[in-house]
């Protein structure tokens, strides 16, 4: 199911595949049950990280502003991983994610120095469906022509427009777009480096 067609093979590579997603959803429960003090600590804050918490960096994207955001980003990725996680092996993907989470964070700084403090998985998930949809491109096929045009839409309404209707009710605050555009380009950037890594047809 899902846009590659490839099958697994049984058993180790199957299960190896949900690694990253498992891990995220994780963190992302074990932040939540640290409640309003655990979001405080380790959200992405500006001020705090520029006084050394680097841990910032990392846990901001898995801290959530309350249960129904994290349910949200959860059921977003396990669609997406659905649809893409037979793209690339698990090192490709840890490779992948920490390039999109190093983009968001760095640009973060750079070009959103207004911005205080940010939580929230969204960015990441945009970094990896835009990571898959690099790949499956050279191959296309309906379904990931019709993802990438509605990725590259709802960025630029993002944009131009501001969040897509009904999303900062459905994850209870403001959202900041920049981040998703942040993390598709970091998820490109991350793509490229992995398929020169291991190759434009192997994915580990």
């Amino acid at each position: 199911m899902g846009l590659d067609k490839s099958k697994h093979s049984a058993g180790t590579k199957a299960a190896t595949a949900w690694i990253l997603p498992g891990i995220l959803l994780f963190a992302g429960v074990l932040i939540a049950l640290f409640g309003d003090e655990g979001r405080e600590w380790l959200r992405y804050d500006r001020v705090w990280i520029a006084r050394g918490e680097a841990w910032r960096l990392l846990t901001g994207h898995l801290a959530h502003l309350s249960w129904s955001h994290f349910a949200l980003n959860g059921a977003g990725l396990l669609l997406v991983w659905y649809l893409v996680g037979a793209t690339y092996g698990p090192r490709s993907w840890a490779l992948i994610a920490l390039c999109t989470l190093a983009t968001i964070d760095i640009a973060f700084w750079v070009m959103n120095p207004a911005l205080h403090w940010y939580v929230g998985l969204s960015g990441l998930l945009h970094g990896l469906l835009a990571a898959a949809l690099f790949r499956r491109l050279r191959r296309v096929d309906t379904e990931t022509a019709v993802l990438a045009v509605l990725l590259v839409a709802k960025l630029a309404w993002e944009q131009f427009a501001g969040p897509v209707p009904g999303s900062e009710l459905s994850s209870g605050g403001a959202v900041v777009v920049d981040a998703h555009l942040y993390g598709a380009l970091g998820g490109l950037l991350g793509a490229r480096i992995a398929t020169i890594r291991v190759g434009p047809q192997a994915a580990i």
